[in-house]
């Protein structure tokens, strides 16, 4: 692998010579930006051998650097290892942008090169600015892995599916219409959605172009008077393709997005730069006035419809059932002897695949043992994978996509004896998380106003983590979903009534272990009084919090009543759906502290 990297690095240094370039940046995204991409652009990690969903790779004539998040540190350097790649850590003080590091390499009068079909409007125009004071330009240079990279994957042709009006709870029509009457609102005639699960969303379709997430690769175009769909024509069966039409739906080929922009004239059209590609913002501002705002779809997705709020409902309850049967046999299993890694995640994978509904996993599974716990992301494989044994923490964050919801959860187990370390790390971690899922805050409120709550335990044990706390779970779309988040830094997004939000705090040390815990959430109305609406969250995710790493006397007797509580809610809800056998290890699992 090691090899293979050097020598498309190589082969990338001797295309840019020949087009002119000092440097090319690789991002992560596809051409609709999206946090998770198809196989045909994952070119990021083709160049770089890193495998994680988020990162940029930089090549220059001399050097190569990689940037990623906390999340994938550990994983990066162990990836990049050899590979003579530098990897560079995002948010770190001593880490320079992407920009700085491109002005000290180069000289004035060179230039950058870009594909600017995934690099976004907004990154494109902020790295030219940046560069312009060093006398570097920016330039839009195609996409080099046509040409270098061999094997290269095709574009899905896989087909479209329709959503059940039972589980989208919204007729396309309807959501057309209210997204029209928002694009007229703000002083636009049309707007061009790039964004993958928008326009699955708006259309009540879905897909399964992208791993784990049940999206198709396609644009939309919406004004006053028509709607049109960019897709190869190859992916619509004949039914959907009447649906479509029966929504006054035009169809074109995927390819025609850029060119019909081109053709319009005199339109106002409504962009969201950060989710809209370079590209296809110069075609839309050829011969037209573009708007920059944020697109509508996103908000409206994410406050859930009450037939989405049941639905989720009923597929946390599946996804519960999973669990406890997992976590029954898991234990056991181990002592037992021949289990690992990626054995767990197939036995996981199978009883929920038993489940009404199922359609998938919703991400990787995360199963990290030990040590492997502290690489946040850590997914194993065939070369990772290690034996697990009865003893320390298993960290397994995994999930579920169901017609009716999509799942997303997190429980750190204790196979054995635990040190004292272990067990001070779990309940710091617990008590952030039940000091988070149990607050009641006013309207108004964003995630950042919340976020020092499952942080605060941890902080005044010097401990922090770097990733976010929360953010928004799709109805069967995508796992991560906007634009709400709770985290450290500002995101303005208020919280209402409808939205999904996790609670994932955690603590990561590395080489030693890992510990997170996390729920998905749901916003509901608290009370209204004469200071005005407050919301609280309701707990979405029915599953056990294992109860032989908590160190009692480090909670609260608050801490402690929320959680016996909420465990008796898992047994409640659960229990009428196991067997007896079942019903007997769960009320264990589930007894108070």
């Amino acid at each position: 692998m090691e090899t293979n990297i050097k020598q498309r690095i190589s082969d990338l240094r001797e295309w840019m010579k020949r087009n002119g370039i000092s440097a090319f940046i690789i991002p992560s995204t596809d051409p609709h930006l999206s946090e998770y991409v198809a196989p045909h652009w994952q070119s990021r990690e083709w160049i770089s051998g890193f495998s994680g969903s988020a990162g940029t790779c930089v090549v220059t004539s001399r050097k190569a650097g990689l940037w990623t998040d906390s999340r994938y540190f550990l994983q990066a350097a162990s990836q990049l290892e050899g590979s003579g790649i530098e990897l560079f850590k995002e948010m770190l003080p001593e880490t320079p942008s992407i920009a700085q590091f491109l002005c000290s390499e180069l000289q004035s009068g060179e230039s950058v090169g870009i594909d600017a079909m995934v690099f976004s409007t907004q990154g494109a125009q902020s790295l030219e600015k940046e560069l312009e004071g060093a006398g570097i330009s920016l330039k839009n240079a195609g996409d080099p892995m046509a040409a270098l990279w061999e094997g290269r994957p095709e574009i899905s042709e896989a087909p479209l599916f329709p959503l059940d009006l039972a589980f989208a709870g919204k007729s396309t029509a309807q959501k057309l219409q209210e997204i029209r009457e928002e694009v007229y609102q703000a002083g636009a005639e049309a707007l061009f959605v790039s964004a993958l699960d928008d326009i699955a969303w708006t259309l009540n379709m879905r897909g399964s172009d992208v791993h784990c997430n049940p999206v198709f690769v396609s644009y939309l175009y919406i004004d006053k008077e028509q709607t049109h769909l960019f897709v190869n024509p190859k992916k619509v069966p004949s039914d959907v393709k009447n649906l479509l039409q029966a929504e006054s739906i035009l169809l074109h080929p995927y390819q025609e997005a850029e060119n019909f922009l081109l053709q319009l004239h005199d339109k106002r059209i409504l962009l969201d730069l950060p989710k809209t590609n370079a590209a296809i913002y110069a075609a839309a501002c050829a011969h037209c006035k573009v708007i920059a705002g944020a697109s509508p779809i996103c908000l409206m997705k994410s406050i859930k419809n009450t037939t989405e709020q049941e639905g989720f409902r009923h597929a946390m309850t599946r996804d519960g059932i999973a669990m406890v049967k997992f976590l029954k046999w898991l234990k056991p299993a181990v002592e037992a002897g021949g289990e690992t890694e990626l054995s767990i995640d197939r036995k996981l994978c199978s009883l929920r695949a038993e489940q009404a509904n199922f359609r998938g996993i919703s991400f990787d599974t995360i199963a990290g043992y030990g040590a492997h716990g502290a690489i946040v992301h850590y997914e194993p494989t065939p070369e990772t994978d290690i034996p697990i044994k009865p003893e320390g923490l298993l960290l397994l964050d995994s999930g579920g996509q169901y017609l009716d919801g999509t799942t997303d959860l997190t429980r750190t187990i204790a196979l054995g004896p635990t040190t004292e370390e272990e067990r001070i790390d779990f309940t710091l971690v617990l008590k952030g998380f039940l000091q988070l899922m149990n607050v009641v805050f006013p309207d108004g409120t964003c995630g950042t106003q919340l976020d020092v709550l499952a942080r605060q335990a941890m902080w005044k044990a010097g401990i922090n983590y770097l990733h976010g706390t929360g953010h928004g779970v799709g109805s069967f779309l995508c796992v991560h979903e906007g634009p709400h988040q709770v985290r450290m830094n500002h995101m303005p997004t208020i919280l209402k009534p409808g939205m999904t939000l996790t609670d994932e705090p955690g603590i990561y040390k590395a080489g030693k272990h890992g510990v997170r815990t996390e729920n998905t959430l749901l916003i509901v109305p608290a009370q209204e009084t004469e200071f005005g609406k407050f919301y609280r969250f309701e707990p979405l995710t029915l599953c056990p919090i294992d109860k032989a790493p908590i160190i009692k006397e480090m909670l609260s007797a608050e801490e402690v009543q929320w959680f016996n509580e909420y465990q008796q809610l898992v047994y409640e809800r659960l229990a009428p759906h196991l067997d007896e056998e079942e019903r007997i290890w769960l009320k264990e699992a589930t007894s108070a502290l």
